[in-house]
């Protein structure tokens, strides 16, 4: 196929919508690797889970601004009780790290059967007034699309302030950075994960129902098969760096749409897998250093 200027400025539009969703996803993902150490791979069932909660809300009558507050809510209160009921007791045994990998992935596949059990083998669709299609910068985008956008923006700018200017923030790049000092430095360590799964929990839950309102409808699996991407953009950010994740979800979502413009719409989890896969062997480390620059140890 070739990309001529009418393929290649809407796929820019699609492509930031896409960053906007990944943005949302990744930082929570790396937010919460950064400040445990535990890379979660139940992640992207769980959006799921908050989406379908949303889209429950929506059934019954709940506008989409509801669904997304009662998504955030799942996402957080679940993300919490996670690691605090499964994830903590796991390490306080002594649980390996490689370990903890397959602990998170079997809390995927259990959320993700689960899902399939309740709601069927099936779609689910929002019911949701898209808007008009506007056409800023010569792209073609419908009203729900720039209000995804929209949410995203104000996310990041929070989650920066709130990381860079408040005193949480400094506790949790102390806790990320050496957690056995921050303690020992008078930081109640443990509101300090439950805060950060707390945060995390609030994007994972937004970014899986704007995910599925953008996709218009979605199944048991999709979250999963969105965290190949998820991952992707975290490391090319530098994983456990939130600062990072934003900017691997731009690179990663222009790089899939327009890739999806230029050879086909099937082929963008592959280009991301690509992507994943340079990174790690050229810069593990990723584009940014790490999230407090500090060392990295295992949870107390």
């Amino acid at each position: 196929m070739v990309l001529t200027a009418s393929t290649f400025v809407p796929s820019i539009g699609f492509g930031l919508v896409t960053a906007s969703i990944l943005a949302l996803a990744a930082v929570g993902f790396t937010l919460q690797f950064g400040i445990t150490n535990i890379l979660n791979l139940a992640y992207g069932d769980l959006m799921t889970a908050a989406a379908y909660i949303g889209w429950v809300v929506n059934q019954h009558g709940g506008s989409i601004a509801e669904s997304l507050l009662a998504g955030a809510a799942f996402g957080a209160i679940s993300s919490v009780l996670l690691n605090r009921l499964v994830f903590t007791p796991f390490l306080h045994r002594g649980t390996s790290l490689f370990g903890m990998v397959i602990v998170t992935l079997s809390v995927g596949v259990m959320i993700q059967n689960a899902l399939l059990a309740i709601g069927g083998a099936t779609f689910f669709t929002y019911q949701f007034n898209v808007g008009a299609t506007v056409h800023p910068l010569g792209f073609d985008l419908a009203t729900s699309q720039l209000v995804i956008m929209g949410i995203a923006v104000v996310a990041m700018v929070v989650v920066q302030l709130l990381l860079s200017q408040t005193r949480l923030g400094k506790a949790m790049r102390a806790t990320a950075a050496n957690r056995s000092l921050a303690q020992a430095s008078g930081i109640a360590t443990d509101r300090v994960v439950d805060a950060a799964w707390l945060i995390s929990g609030v994007l994972c839950g937004l970014a899986g129902v704007v995910l599925v309102l953008n996709t218009t409808a979605f199944q048991s699996t999709t979250g999963s098969e969105f965290l190949v991407v998820i991952i992707a953009a975290a490391m090319l950010g530098g994983v456990g760096r939130p600062a990072g994740a934003m900017l691997g979800a731009l690179v990663l979502g222009l790089v899939t749409e327009v890739s999806a413009a230029f050879v086909s719409p099937s082929y963008k989890e592959l280009f991301a897998f690509v992507v994943l896969v340079i990174v790690l062997l050229v810069r593990p480390t990723g584009i940014l250093s790490q999230f407090a620059g500090g060392s990295r140890e295992a949870p107390a």
